[in-house]
């Protein structure tokens, strides 16, 4: 009986074979009724189930119904191709099927995603204005003259006369107010637009987050106390948080806000230039002369304003040493995040 079982392997390798080999449904009905009709080659197989003894007969019946349902699932698959088979196509079964790439988010929106999280568990609301901007919006309600750097071609994308891409969100700031009495909290995260050449640190495009907060009794140390809580949410409670004096036409008194270095917790790298900090952006408690242009009492309402750059925050996140990166839309390096 060892035969037997021998002579059904030899029949399901040459069965399978033939299947595989068959191009059209004729050439597959003509093997399911050699294989699998009542006088086809597994019928006589089960014939010889009589001859077996009763010790190998289970054994060789189930290697029988084994080999059957093989073949008709064999049978099967290939009806399925069907429209392949007539065009008489050469599919091979054993190719490893390529693993799709599930999407995510840029690692920017990752970072304002963050950014916006913790800001509005301090109470902020998030604000937004149009890219484009009237010079009113953009330069003259936020206190800046017209010899001012900031508003030279060189600096600036104009449109038309009195209409420029934004340079920063600063103008969210001021629609919010035009249109809300204190108090007012909201932070502006958007696309500004500055006339750079694009390099390691620069481009004419990049994320920038405002943040405004307007009552009665702000002070600076708010504003030191806020900026604070944000770096150590974001790069961890051992950061630290210095301010430098510095002028804006917008705020009044202005400073320059810097983070420990990130990489170096403030030892001192290559990329904090040995100084073990790094420069962030710009803040201050918000000019008399801004809060005239809107409409708001001086004398009974102070606040505070400040600006971080979300690309830079992105780069010391993830430790990225050119800003191009972010906007080359390059695949290999958007799927590491």
């Amino acid at each position: 009986m060892d035969e037997l079982l021998n002579r059904l392997k030899d029949f399901e390798k040459s069965a399978l074979a033939k299947l595989n080999s068959a191009q059209t449904k004729e050439a597959l009905e003509a093997l399911r009724i050699e294989f699998l009709s009542r006088k086809g080659k597994l019928s006589e197989f089960s014939k010889s189930l009589s001859e077996a003894s009763d010790e190998l007969r289970p054994k060789i019946g189930a290697e029988v119904n084994r080999i059957k349902k093989i073949i008709q699932d064999a049978i099967k698959f290939k009806e399925d191709l069907s429209p392949k088979l007539e065009k008489k196509e050469i599919l091979d079964y054993t190719m490893p099927v390529k693993s799709s790439f599930v999407g995510h988010k840029h690692p920017l929106l990752q970072t304002v995603d963050d950014i916006v999280s913790i800001f509005h568990g301090m109470g902020f609301e998030i604000a937004s204005g149009p890219d484009v901007e009237s010079n009113y919006y953009t330069f003259d309600a936020l206190n800046t003259p017209e010899d001012h750097p900031s508003r030279d071609l060189s600096d600036t994308f104009y449109i038309k006369e009195g209409v420029c891409l934004r340079t920063h969100t600063s103008p969210v700031q001021i629609r919010t107010m035009e249109k809300q009495k204190p108090p007012v909290r909201i932070i502006a995260p958007g696309r500004c637009y500055r006339s750079d050449t694009p390099d390691a640190s620069h481009s004419p495009v990049f994320y920038q987050c405002e943040g405004l907060y307007v009552d009665e009794g702000v002070t600076f140390a708010d504003l030191k106390g806020t900026i604070t809580a944000f770096a150590r949410m974001m790069f961890g409670k051992n950061i630290k948080v210095r301010f430098r004096p510095h002028f804006f036409p917008f705020t009044e008194p202005s400073v320059e806000y810097d983070f420990s270095c990130v990489i170096c917790r403030g030892k001192g790298c290559r990329v904090c230039k040995h100084n073990g900090w790094l420069e962030i952006s710009g803040a201050g408690m918000v000019d008399p002369e801004v809060f005239k242009a809107v409409g708001y009492d001086s004398e009974k309402y102070t606040g505070f304003a400040w600006g971080m750059g979300v690309d830079r925050i992105t780069m010391l996140r993830y430790r990225i040493d050119d800003i191009r990166l972010l906007y080359e839309n390059d695949i290999r390096f958007i799927r590491q995040f």
